[in-house]
């Protein structure tokens, strides 16, 4: 697979819409008000989350996962190829941030304990690097609403590359999620001097 540069202020063309899925990717890496009060939703006391922003808006915040959504992680390269196929080829994606040399990939609730399951039985799963998954019991920590102004003296440690701006945004399963890095890894796989053929291992039954 030939990866492009990924841009959030370049949409990628039409895809396989799944039902409620995003038509095209956000222009935006900015948070909007209903896109807070979805993240904010996901902890017990939101009004408290709302009151720190206001008070902190350039500060992360940690939130619980399991109830809004879950969280795979993905070291940057392999999870920005894995954004990619989701845009190109799949269902789009939900909301996804960069956090320290990771993407965080926003998917729907329960995806943290099926994809790990979903991986043991995919032999391609080897050709991937370590994927995180965090669910019901795990927190993680989200970048600013809004990125840093152009004064910062060097680029944010954490920050949203696809932000939430809906209150009901359509998230990935662990279907979706699985597809897209089987083809990724295929793919990757199968590039010149890798060690892995693409025929080794057949398409994923999903």
């Amino acid at each position: 697979m030939t990866s492009r540069q990924y841009d959030p202020r370049d949409p990628f063309p039409r895809h396989r819409g799944a039902p409620g899925a995003p038509s095209r990717l956000p222009r935006s890496a900015h948070v909007t008000l209903a896109g807070a009060d979805w993240l904010a939703s996901a902890s017990r006391f939101p009004r408290s989350v709302h009151a720190l922003w206001i008070d902190c808006p350039a500060n992360p915040v940690v939130l619980p996962c399991g109830v809004a959504f879950d969280v795979v992680s993905a070291p940057d390269l392999f999870g920005r190829r894995v954004l990619d196929r989701l845009w190109e080829k799949g269902p789009g994606s939900g909301p996804v941030a960069a956090q320290r040399g990771r993407l965080q990939l926003f998917a729907a609730p329960g995806t943290a304990q099926r994809l790990p399951a979903l991986l043991g039985w995919e032999e391609w799963a080897r050709a991937m690097p370590p994927l995180l998954c965090h669910g019901t019991g795990d927190t993680v920590t989200l970048p600013p609403l809004y990125p840093s102004g152009p004064e910062e003296p060097a680029p944010p440690v954490a920050r949203w590359v696809v932000a939430p701006e809906v209150r009901h945004p359509w998230l990935p399963d662990a279907e979706a999620l699985l597809w897209a890095c089987v083809r990724v890894a295929r793919a990757t796989a199968g590039a010149p001097g890798a060690g892995l053929r693409p025929e080794a291992a057949p398409e994923p039954a999903l």
